[in-house]
């Protein structure tokens, strides 16, 4: 039996579906966190890349580009209506600088009639949406080259980064490597501290950022949690917006598909509350 290349409505398992995909090796707390604040009528699905020698370099991440393609292919064949990349290096590691990671995104969306979206460019959209200028970003666990694709990626964006550094660089590591040796699970109190090392280095921001897909034993018993769970306490102590890339992607699936989170976490996100609830 052949399988329909367009999903009828009656046929889905939910009105909406949603995709992620996450580097290899990492399994990624985006599906599980983003279906958490999510009306019942929402269905989150996940695919995890495959690469058996990923080291997690960004020459690996260029060259696996074109997985990305693969990825909503395989959703949209099965009828999910957005898509979510997880992992914000991927955007500057490309080398298709902003515009042509806009119009890449745009490219699969239209090609595959399901809408594709990338958490380094989330963060993009969200920036412009608040009508943001000045961001700080808080590097959290990535590697110079990493953080400095990031800030490079936001000011040809039209961002002024006006400062930026990793635990690492704030004091709370004494070397990287000990840095990588915590695999991106922090202690929970190295949250707050972090923000307000970055908050008072860089006062005139009107945003603090966080990279990548950060954990911190936040949670019930240490459970692991990234800036999503910690947005409404973080910006409550530093009086201004707090976005992760996590929560950036979110709200861009939200945006796509038109509806409001039931559970919405920070500013950005309460700002989708004029959307429809299903």
């Amino acid at each position: 039996m052949l399988m329909p290349e367009v999903w009828r409505p009656e046929h889905k398992l939910f009105r909406h579906q949603v995709g992620f995909t996450c580097p290899p090796f990492d399994f990624d707390a985006a599906p599980s966190d983003f279906l958490r604040m999510c009306p019942e009528t929402v269905g989150v699905h996940g695919w995890m890349l495959h690469v058996p020698d990923y080291v997690h370099g960004l020459d690996q991440r260029k060259q696996n580009f074109g997985m990305l393609e693969d990825f909503v292919h395989c959703m949209s064949r099965n009828g999910v209506d957005v898509c979510g990349q997880v992992g914000s290096n991927w955007v500057h590691a490309c080398g298709l600088g902003v515009k042509g990671v806009r119009q890449h995104c745009e490219t699969l969306s239209d090609k595959y009639g399901t809408r594709f979206h990338m958490a380094g460019y989330a963060m993009v959209e969200a920036l412009r949406d608040l009508n943001v200028e000045k961001v700080a970003l808080n590097a959290a666990y990535h590697w110079p080259e990493w953080w400095q694709g990031t800030v490079g990626f936001l000011k040809e964006a039209g961002f002024d980064v006006v400062w930026a550094g990793n635990f690492h660089d704030q004091g709370w590591f004494d070397s990287q490597e000990e840095v990588n040796s915590c695999r991106w699970v922090f202690d929970g109190d190295l949250a707050l501290k972090s923000f307000e090392y970055v908050a008072d280095k860089a006062p005139r921001a009107e945003a603090i950022l966080i990279n990548g897909m950060c954990n911190f034993r936040t949670g019930p018993g240490g459970l692991p949690q990234r800036p999503l769970h910690l947005a409404d306490t973080l910006e409550d102590a530093l009086g201004k917006p707090v976005i992760g890339h996590d929560i950036a992607l979110y709200w861009r699936i939200f945006k796509s598909l038109g509806i409001a989170p039931d559970k919405p976490h920070g500013q950005l996100l309460k700002r989708l509350e004029l959307f429809e609830r299903p």
